[in-house]
Parts: structure tokens; C-alpha cells; sequence
């Protein structure tokens, strides 16, 4: 008798998280098991990415209240809602009061505290009936861990807790009642131990799953030589990531003109979206726009790693990059800058290089690595004789059901 899995995302926006949920979608056997996929919103690019054997639940209007604009849910009669995100709002600012000069460095998130706020007024989703596992893909936990009825649930790791603060006793009752925390990599798992070390023996390490096949076909569906024109003596180097602070994107026009100063010739592509106001202004302050060039979001962008000639990820932190490991499954040199977790991901000198988080040093790093053509060559001959696929991982899904 096939297993019933429930598994549950905020939206399928593009990001590293969302392509490593279709990543384990389309891993699952669909002969084993039945999947129910709940997204709260169902909204991004990657819904139509979903694989068809795939249940995808309906909408239930309430939770697509949870991230919303108040402006929006306001107009739709969730006064409730409202009420209870503005209290979870005033808690927050009232939480950040008293932090440390140090703890403030940190990013912070004001999620957990609006999932605590507004779960009450969730309805209960248990008339699905019992799921043999039910898997709570992004924080906050709350919805699978108190809405849905499973014999086991699992809630996952994306991130380097090294680089945020959270509320510790907030967050480690929701984290404690999962049967199983799931970790992306043995680095994530270390430094999420050090905020929760009582977590220990609930964690697994699940990577996130990828398809070298499907990458590579991904890859061959676009040609995309007008938006990035393969130009003799330059180099094309390609980002891609949401415009936050983690990402590092506003600093790129910095980088760009410690290259150009350096003598190399380059372009930089980007793809990426949110709020683009201080990418704007550096490019400005630098006058880089001839060096940096915004693509926006894109659907597929494995035909622009395909056409790149370096891929770069100039991340403040990260917890196991997607991008770097597709990027490596098209054979492209890569470059990430030295974050905490950097290490697990690369062997510098081996399947890409580890350069300095600081701007300069980035751009030493990048031009130096530009220079030495026979080190790209090298690791493109590496990258092409190893696979980086890792579907067996989806196994370790069925063993939690048993």
C-alpha cells in the first residue's frame, strides 16, 4: 500500500528553497507514494513546474493571508488576521529593543512571531485525514506542526544560523515537537546546533535534491545569445538570487569597478527580483551600468548558466547554494565568496574557487581567477568527470515513513 506524504511550502516564488522542493517532487516515486503539496499561496513562476502526479491542494483563503500586504487582506474582510499581524509586529519591535549592538548585526525575522500571532485563526486541515509523513519545508513550522494530522513530522533547515538571530525560546518549542529536523548539509547542522543545541538528536541531513538530466535539458529549451552576447575578449559572468541583503547584489557594482580598474574585460549578468532601490544607487554611485547588467526574473535560467563563462555567488551567507551545484551540473567554473558555510560547498582550487567576502577582495579574487586560464580548465575537466547528482537522497524520505 502506497505511503501518504503532505508537504508544505509558502509560495513557489523562484528561490533556492522552491527549486529544491521541485527537486524532491520530482524524485518521489509516484508508485510509492502519494503526495499532497500545499501551498499557501499559490503564487510564482514554479507553480507550473509542479509534476503532474502531484496533488496540489487548494487555496484556503486564510492562509494566503499569512504574507501578504495588510493592505490587500484589509480590503478581502480578514480583520482578524490584521489585528493579529500588527500585534505580532509591535511584539517584534518590542523583542529587537533588547538586543545587543552585537546581536543586531545579525539579520532577524519577524516570521516566527506573525506565525504564533495568526495561527489561531487558521482553520485545521486534519479533514484530509492522517498522513504517514507530513514535511514542513520553510519556516515557520507552525502549519504543519499544529494543522495537520501525520504519524511523523519533519521540518527543514535552508539556512546558516551563524549569520541570523532568532528568539531562541520562541522558536525552540516549534523546532523540539518535529519528530525529525531536517538539514540541508553537515555545516548547516553545526551551526544551527550552536542556537539550539537541545535539537541534537533530531536532526537528519536530507541535501536538497538535484538532477543533473533535468538541467541539462532545462538548459538546451532557450536561446538566449541577444541577452547574453557571447563577445570576443569578454568574459560573461552570471549571478543569480533574490535582491536581499544575504544575497550581496548591491555590492556587485563595488566589485565591478575594482575589476575594471584591474584591467579585465567583463560583463556581469544578474537574475534576480524584489527591490532593486540600492542596486540602483551603487550602480550609480560606481557608473557600472555598462559592467552590470539587470536581467530580471527569469523562469528557466539554465540557459544563462549554460551561456555564462563563470558563475559567481557573492553571498554574505548561505546555507547550501542550488545555483552552485547547477552551475557546476553545466560544467561552469564557479566562484563564491569565503561565507561560513562556503567550505562544504567548494574545494577551492578543485570544483570552483572560495574568494574574500570583502568587495576588494572579491574583485582580486574574480580577475585573478579570469587570469589563470588554465585553472578554469582544469576545473571544467573536473566538473565534467564527476556527477553531482544526488536523487538517492529522496531515500531518505521513504526510511522516515517505515
Amino acid at each position: 500500500m502506497k505511503k501518504r506524504l503532505f508537504i508544505n511550502i509558502h509560495y513557489l516564488e523562484i528561490g533556492g528553497a522552491e527549486r529544491a522542493l521541485l527537486g524532491l517532487l520530482s524524485a518521489l516515486d509516484p508508485e510509492k507514494v502519494d503526495i499532497d503539496l500545499f501551498v499557501n499561496q499559490h503564487t510564482g513562476e514554479f507553480m507550473s513546474l509542479i509534476p503532474n502526479y502531484v496533488n496540489l491542494l487548494p487555496e484556503v483563503p486564510e492562509y494566503t493571508c499569512i504574507e501578504r500586504s495588510i493592505k490587500d487582506i484589509v480590503k478581502e474582510g480578514h480583520v482578524g488576521i490584521v489585528l493579529r499581524r500588527m500585534w505580532a509586529k509591535l511584539k517584534h519591535k518590542r523583542y529587537l529593543k533588547t538586543l545587543t549592538n552585537e546581536e543586531r548585526k545579525h539579520d532577524y525575522s519577524i516570521f516566527q512571531y506573525v506565525a504564533n500571532a495568526v495561527e489561531g485563526t487558521l482553520p485545521s486541515l486534519e479533514y484530509l485525514g492522517e498522513y504517514d509523513l507530513a514535511i514542513s519545508f520553510l519556516q515557520p513550522h507552525n502549519i504543519v506542526l499544529n494543522k495537520v494530522k501525520a504519524k511523523k513530522k519533519i521540518c527543514w533547515i535552508h539556512t546558516d544560523y551563524s549569520t541570523i538571530h532568532v528568539n531562541h525560546d520562541l522558536e525552540l518549542p516549534i523546532w523540539n515537537a518535529f519528530d525529525y529536523v531536517a538539514s540541508i548539509s553537515d555545516e548547516c547542522t553545526k551551526t544551527f546546533l550552536q542556537t539550539f543545541p537541545e535539537l541534537k538528536d533530531k536532526i537528519v541531513v536530507i541535501e536538497n535534491i538535484l538532477s543533473p538530466l533535468f538541467v541539462r535539458q532545462q538548459a538546451e529549451l532557450e536561446d538566449v545569445s541577444k541577452e547574453m552576447p557571447d563577445e570576443l575578449g569578454v568574459v560573461n559572468i552570471l549571478t543569480i538570487g533574490r535582491f536581499s541583503p544575504q544575497k550581496k547584489i548591491e555590492g556587485i557594482p563595488h566589485i565591478c569597478a575594482e575589476m575594471e580598474r584591474l584591467g579585465v574585460e567583463f560583463k556581469w549578468y544578474i537574475i534576480g527580483y524584489g527591490s532593486d532601490t540600492e542596486i540602483q544607487e551603487a550602480l550609480d554611485k560606481y557608473n557600472m551600468q555598462h559592467r552590470m547588467i539587470l536581467l530580471g526574473k527569469k523562469i528557466n535560467p539554465y540557459p544563462y548558466i549554460k551561456a555564462c563563462d563563470i558563475y559567481a555567488q557573492p553571498s554574505i551567507y548561505e546555507g547550501k547554494s542550488v545555483t552552485v551545484r547547477e552551475a557546476q551540473m553545466l560544467y561552469k567554473p564557479v566562484v563564491i565568496t569565503d561565507y561560513p558555510t562556503a567550505k562544504s560547498q567548494i574545494i577551492t582550487g578543485v570544483d570552483g574557487v572560495i574568494v574574500g567576502l570583502d568587495e576588494i577582495d572579491t574583485a582580486k579574487g574574480i580577475v585573478e581567477f579570469i587570469k589563470n586560464k588554465k585553472l578554469r580548465e582544469q576545473i571544467v575537466e573536473y566538473l565534467r568527470t564527476h556527477d553531482f547528482g544526488n536523487e538517492k537522497e529522496v531515500d531518505n524520505i521513504y526510511m522516515l515513513m517505515k
